[in-house]
């Protein structure tokens, strides 16, 4: 574990007992280094000796190489460029002390399964850690015994729902997921999650070194997911770079 991956785990764990609303929601880089991780009361658990060691941990996490925490795009690419120079600047996280960060929800999982909220989790169809009730853990009672034939099938199924306005009430359907709609590149460019090369000129949705969807973009403000070549997001209305 290197000091990137320790910060990275060290922040989830501080965020899961002090601010568990940030699990899920955005936060300015500036809370980050001077209210929810400053390196003075943090650095024994970081295991940093130095604040420049603390700066330069920071400047990769925040640059978002390896995908801890969703970011900008400029300042994935500033930092990013600064940390490939020989001689990166960690001070160029201060330029971007009001842009707003969140937490990658699959990195979340990763480092610590219990920290999402179940809504907030991809989860299995018998989610993990979430009790049985009592109502479920019992075998379902027998069918109530009628003096008349006993012409209903156990399984039977259950009486259609009450009519409401001479009409048949019904759920609403559930919520599907938006269609993806693929993106072709004009030349040849790099994924934006592991940078890996894609091809120009024909039609793609997903990343072919990583798996990742191509078609969809996150607002750097609230973290919505939007579409490719969207330029304002439609939860906050936050200006968003196209694609």
């Amino acid at each position: 574990m290197d000091d990137v991956e320790r910060m990275y785990r060290h922040l989830v764990k501080t965020i899961r007992t002090s601010s568990p609303h940030l699990l899920t929601q955005p936060f300015q880089v500036a809370d980050l280094y001077a209210t929810i991780l400053p390196y003075r009361l943090h650095r024994r658990d970081l295991g940093l000796e130095t604040n420049q060691d603390y700066e330069m941990a920071m400047l990769e996490l925040l640059s978002g190489g390896r995908g801890y925490l969703v970011v900008e795009d400029r300042m994935r690419e500033v930092l990013g460029t600064t940390l490939k120079s020989p001689n990166p600047d960690p001070q160029l996280i201060r330029e971007f002390a009001s842009s707003r960060i969140s937490l990658a929800p699959d990195a979340v999982r990763q480092v610590d399964p219990d920290a999402l909220p179940a809504s907030a989790a991809t989860a299995p169809t018998a989610p993990a850690g979430i009790p049985v009730t009592e109502t479920e853990s019992r075998p379902p009672r027998a069918a109530a015994k009628s003096s008349g034939p006993a012409s209903a099938a156990p399984n039977a199924p259950p009486a259609p729902p009450p009519r409401t306005g001479g009409t048949t009430a019904s759920p609403p359907p559930a919520a599907a997921r938006r269609p993806s709609r693929p993106i072709t590149l004009a030349q040849d460019g790099e994924c934006p999650h592991c940078r890996g090369a894609l091809p120009a000129g024909r039609p793609i949705i997903f990343c072919p070194h990583c798996g990742q969807d191509l078609t969809v973009q996150h607002c750097p403000a609230c973290g919505s997911e939007l579409e490719h070549d969207w330029k304002f997001c439609v939860t906050c209305g936050r200006a968003v770079a196209s694609g």
